[in-house]
């Protein structure tokens, strides 16, 4: 799922609200490519943000200004994965769908790179307001990116009228962060496919349809 604020003083923004072109998008870019280096190498408490000006060879005050702190820039850091997460599959069938949606979540998870990065954002939002809110906004957008699959499975007649799109594609990833950051059990294409194919058949049985009168949060 590559793809992630506390407003400084005096802005009026939340890191990476803007979208800069030229210069300040590659500025940008170096900065967030050695933020994520760190975080896998080091985890949030590695995360010094000299450190990131020097490896992204941007001047220090640059980062400062800019950022104002790690969980500005982690927070930054998230909207972009966000941004650059590859779009979700459209197989036809809500199985294949969401087996797309399953492997793409192994695949980060398993990635040398992408898998220690959330882990170590994940356990920072544990005990880090500012990043916790920037990992529910990242979810929520990937979540929600993905819901249409469901919503298209309701109108083929595949899943129940008032299946909760957001519950199903939850519980594909469920299983597969379970076994990344818990269990240790084998994180392999099996595992990506049972957890679709449950997902799948609890849709198809009813187990996601919303009660009368419920609402719901992305």
């Amino acid at each position: 799922m590559a793809d992630e604020g506390a407003e400084r003083p005096g802005a009026t923004e939340q890191p990476g609200t803007v979208r800069p072109g030229g210069r300040t998008a590659r500025v940008r870019a170096a900065v967030l490519a050695a933020a994520g280096d760190v975080l896998a190498e080091r985890g949030l408490a590695g995360l010094d943000l000299a450190d990131v000006a020097r490896r992204a060879d941007v001047g220090r005050t640059t980062v400062y200004r800019r950022w104002g702190s790690a969980a500005g820039l982690v927070a930054d850091l998230l909207a972009d994965m966000a941004e650059q997460s590859l779009p979700r599959t459209d197989t036809g069938s809500l199985l294949g769908d969401l087996k797309a949606n399953a492997a793409l979540v192994r695949r980060t998870l398993t990635d040398p790179r992408q898998g220690p990065l959330f882990k170590a954002v994940i356990a920072a939002a544990t005990s880090e307001a500012g990043t916790a809110e920037a990992l529910h906004r990242f979810y929520a957008a990937r979540i929600e990116e993905w819901a249409p699959c469901v919503r298209q499975a309701v109108e083929r007649g595949e899943v129940p009228t008032g299946t909760d799109p957001h519950e199903v594609i939850r519980a594909v990833s469920a299983p597969l962060y379970y076994r990344a950051l818990a269990s240790g059990d084998p994180l392999d294409e099996a595992a990506a496919d049972r957890a679709a194919e449950a997902a799948t058949a609890a849709a198809r049985a009813g187990a996601y349809v919303r009660p009368k009168g419920s609402s719901h949060n992305a």
